[in-house]
């Protein structure tokens, strides 16, 4: 079977290829490549008009992309399945559909109660405790330094050279101290994800992470699911309170806790908290399909930008670079990506709950800071199968259905009711 799905992968793959003529693909890249640096210059002087005609031929030209493959039911699909093979437009706008009014509702409750206290986050923390704490917890989560390393950087990511030789970054931001360490967890979420890809098939297609939204959903079980919760901190607060002893020593654990997991409204993507992110997602993916759809220019992104986060999230930039500026993907004419991000986050609940069905003492095992049967499990059930199945195959065959944004949900009221007592 590995074989044969070796060879649907790579005639799939050519088929793809091929399709499209080598003369569009390097003006597509000569196209991105000035977008590239056109939108840097813009963020940085806030002048959307400078951008808009880069993203505007990226525009055209991804319609042109999408005229080269038999007609689909929508046209994103095309795009989509660049970055999530399978997925459909309108099985994106179901999940998005399901997930806009309870989160809304949501995160405006949560906005009506009494806000919580995370001023101890916002103080100078050593940066080199905070390095040397991170690095034990990504080994407690079971990286293999023999097939790794991690560095800093000016954005956090990581990066497999192979299954033997897995990179991941941090960056540490003054303003957000903590964030070093869950961008570490994130970034080790998606690293353990590739160190547990099989030896034998590397190289090869069958080999590779079955999706984006799959590969997200690693980072973000590890970061949220377990780097947030309450169980995780109750074996790890003590030690990250002996490294950093004059920022936390009179903080007690549950107002860490609640401080952690504060929800805040912003206005940029990369900042959001778990309450807000799928909101930011979705007013990308909703501007992306207009564009693709040709119901919106690209000159009323910046206004829509600022009509969408009034509504979703209360909060409105004041200025291009805090709005329709700050993401990257749209000048590398990454259409089509956005919505991985918001299918990792509910693949992760997902996944989380059906470890919790096989291992109802799932939370006692966090608290001991135990995480071996929870790497174990997704060795087995998504790691070491690759590209061997589709992704909604995958999914099926672990929780036996595919995308669903119900347990999220479930996870996302239960969590902050209880922090901010909602009734």
């Amino acid at each position: 079977p590995g074989a044969a799905r070796l060879v649907r992968l790579t005639a799939r793959e050519f088929d793809k290829a091929t399709r499209v003529p080598s003369s569009f693909v390097a003006e597509l890249a000569q196209v991105e490549s000035a977008a590239q640096h056109a939108w840097a210059d813009a963020r940085a002087r806030s002048d959307f008009a400078a951008f808009r005609p880069h993203l505007e031929r990226i525009v055209e030209l991804k319609r042109r992309y999408v005229a080269f493959f038999p007609p689909a039911v929508h046209p994103y699909d095309i795009l989509l399945d660049d970055f999530e093979p399978g997925t459909t437009t309108a099985e994106v706008k179901a999940v998005f559909d399901q997930l806009r009014p309870r989160q809304v509702a949501l995160v405006a409750a949560l906005r009506e109660r009494p806000q919580v206290d995370d001023a101890f986050l916002r103080t100078a923390y050593p940066q080199g405790p905070l390095w040397d704490f991170g690095a034990e917890v990504v080994s407690k989560m079971g990286f293999d330094w023999t097939r790794g390393r991690q560095d800093r950087s000016v954005h956090p990511f990581a990066t497999a050279i192979g299954p033997d030789d897995v990179r991941i970054t941090t960056r540490f931001v003054e303003a957000q101290p903590l964030a070093v360490l869950f961008g570490t967890m994130h970034e080790a979420g998606h690293a353990l994800y590739e160190q547990g890809l099989t030896l034998a098939r590397d190289r090869t297609l069958v080999g590779e992470a079955v999706s984006l939204g799959f590969h997200e959903s690693q980072s973000r079980l590890w970061e949220n699911l377990v780097g947030r919760s309450r169980a995780f901190w109750e074996h790890f607060y003590p030690q990250l309170q002996g490294r950093v002893p004059g920022q936390l020593a009179d903080v007690p654990l549950e107002r860490f806790y609640r401080g952690i997991n504060k929800v805040q409204p912003s206005l940029v993507r990369v900042e959001a908290d778990e309450a807000t992110y799928n909101l930011h997602v979705m007013l990308r993916v909703e501007l992306e399909l207009g564009l693709i759809e040709g119901t919106l220019a690209v000159a009323d992104l910046p206004e829509l930008w600022r009509v969408r986060m009034r509504e979703y999230l209360g909060v409105v930039p004041e200025t291009d670079a805090e709005g329709v500026l700050q993401d990257i993907h749209w000048a590398i004419g990454a259409i089509g990506y956005f919505a991985t991000y918001t299918l990792g986050n509910l693949i992760s609940a997902q996944l989380w709950d059906r470890f919790g069905e096989v291992q109802p003492d799932r939370d006692a095992q966090i608290a001991r800071g135990e995480f071996a049967p929870l790497l174990d499990w997704l060795r087995e059930h998504v790691h070491r199968h690759g590209r061997q199945f589709e992704p909604r195959a995958l999914l099926e065959r672990i929780v036996g259905r595919g995308v669903d944004p119900e347990p999220y949900l479930r996870y996302l009221e239960q969590k902050y009711g209880e922090i901010y007592g909602l009734s």
